[in-house]
């Protein structure tokens, strides 16, 4: 059985929260607090292996909570959110401070919306169960080795090159250490990370604050060039197209893709498609296994691949995905995967 704690400021929300997860056989709730206070003292009586935790709470926010506790007395922590402003920004810099994933709080349509997101609740309790914390924050506390990199400066200019990224469950802490390892000079990158919208938008223009990179949420039309990296904005599609020497991105809607909207599986096929040997992809951390066959697909087409290894992955799910069918070259840790892209870009020139 897996135990959880629910915390969360609404009795409503807690009871809702409470009979949903109780109704799966693997899950046990053995408790609910309605503030950080409370759940401290819940944590240490009921040793829960997951933990809910409210993004908004009124005397202390989950992300105040979830960086105290952390260091502490580590658990696996999937955040519930609201669609709102604050509630986005502080649900990212708490998927930054240790949470594992988060799921969103129907905003309409209610009572549809609280089925899918107990569903989606339950699956990322049973994911967020296996994950090893204590290892996970070990890792990501270590240094990202860099590219050599110059003062931030962009080169606005076309590249023949691309790399391609996807990502998901512990997507956002790896992009980032990856990212913000890349020099100026970088071959335009493509981006995408599972994700709502609301939510992409504010992870671009987090990383574009911290990277040497120009980084923004991508919009139809807009030109892969070097220094520059596109989100695929939550909710869109993103494919690679190409006009001549010029690469664009189109974001358009569409059906679900291996369940999600924006697919990694959508991204890569047009990249073996349209960059073939000239791309480099990149699957991170991810449950599932989105891209991985579209991978093997940019193989095939003459693109260097790679994938994050099990060790410093949160969930080794796509990536495992992506080497066992053939797709990624290599396991490669986190911290070694921008040398790797600089040595297959020494390579390809």
């Amino acid at each position: 059985m897996i135990k959880v704690l629910i915390v969360d400021d609404s009795a409503l929300v807690r009871e809702i929260l409470a009979r949903g997860l109780a109704m799966d056989p693997e899950i046990e709730v053995v408790g609910t607090a309605s503030h950080p206070y409370q759940a401290r003292d819940l944590i240490l009586q009921k040793k829960p292996d997951v933990l809910t935790l409210d993004v908004e709470m009124p005397r202390m926010d989950g992300l105040e909570f979830l960086r105290k506790l952390m260091p502490q007395y580590p658990l696996p922590v999937i955040m519930v959110s609201a669609l709102t402003e604050r509630g986005s920004r502080i649900t990212l810099e708490a998927l930054e401070a240790g949470a594992i994933d988060f799921v969103l709080k129907p905003s309409s349509d209610v009572a549809r919306g609280l089925r899918t997101m107990m569903a989606e609740l339950v699956k990322k309790v049973k994911m967020a169960a296996r994950v090893d914390v204590s290892r996970w924050k070990k890792r990501f506390n270590r240094q990202v080795h860099s590219f050599q990199t110059a003062p931030r400066s962009a080169l606005q200019h076309t590249t023949d090159k691309v790399i391609a990224i996807g990502a998901s469950t512990g997507g956002t802490e790896a992009i980032k250490r990856v990212v913000t390892a890349f020099p100026p000079d970088v071959p335009g990158v493509v981006i995408v990370q599972h994700m709502p919208a609301g939510f992409t938008r504010m992870f671009a223009e987090r990383l574009n604050d911290i990277s040497a990179l120009e980084v923004k949420e991508a919009e139809t039309g807009d030109r892969v060039l070097t220094g520059r990296v596109l989100v695929a904005p939550g909710g869109l599609h993103m494919r690679l197209t190409r006009s001549g020497g010029i690469y664009r991105v189109v974001c358009s809607s569409g059906e679900l893709v291996n369940g999600h909207r924006p697919s990694v599986e959508v991204l890569f096929r047009s990249v073996a498609e349209i960059a073939g040997s000239n791309a480099i992809g990149i699957m991170l951390t991810g449950m599932g296994h989105d891209g991985a066959q579209a991978m093997v697909e940019m193989r095939r087409a003459g693109a260097r691949t790679l994938a994050q290894d099990e060790y410093t992955s949160v969930v080794f799910g796509m990536p495992r995905e992506a080497y066992e069918r053939g797709g990624a070259e290599r396991l490669v840790p986190l911290e070694k995967i921008p040398l790797v892209v600089q040595e297959y870009l020494r390579e390809m020139n």
